[in-house]
């Protein structure tokens, strides 16, 4: 089959929803699952067998800087000694000239650092909320046609 390269996944139809508001700041972001194994020595072969022993999911979003709302809710932990904040993120493609869609929710998001400021002279200013994740859904993944 040959590929039918009006069909590839164009990235500018990708969002980025957090508790039900579409993030429109964000230009950028990725979600993976790490598997993590043990190596497993196999008698009578030199081969080494492999145990999924654990998952970690980890991942990022980049985006414009628009308000200080994500300093606020990560930096809360630190302000009064809370416990961390923990969320959900759900990630969406969706071209509708592809193959197909998908939503993914990410659950029991923690940030991992908390995004005080930067800036660069005659640029606009962006910020990147590093992540680690517990669990996510496949909400759907629609077949178009």
């Amino acid at each position: 089959m040959v590929l039918d390269s009006s069909r590839t996944i164009n990235g500018s139809y990708g969002a980025v929803y957090h508790e039900g508001q579409w993030l429109t700041n964000i230009k950028s972001a990725e979600a993976m699952v790490e598997i993590n194994k043990e190596e497993i020595p196999l008698s009578g072969t030199r081969w080494m067998g492999h145990k999924v022993t654990s998952l970690t999911g980890s991942g990022s979003m980049t985006g414009y800087k628009v308000t200080s709302d994500f300093i606020k809710l990560v930096g809360a932990a630190a302000y009064d000694d809370k416990k961390p904040y923990v969320t959900e993120l759900i990630m969406k493609l969706a071209d509708p000239a592809a193959f197909g869609a998908e939503r993914v929710r990410l659950k029991a998001v923690q940030f991992d650092r908390i995004p005080l400021g930067s800036f660069e002279l005659n640029a606009i200013v962006e910020e990147e909320l590093p992540f680690t994740f517990s669990g996510f859904d496949l909400l759907d993944a629609i077949k178009q046609s």
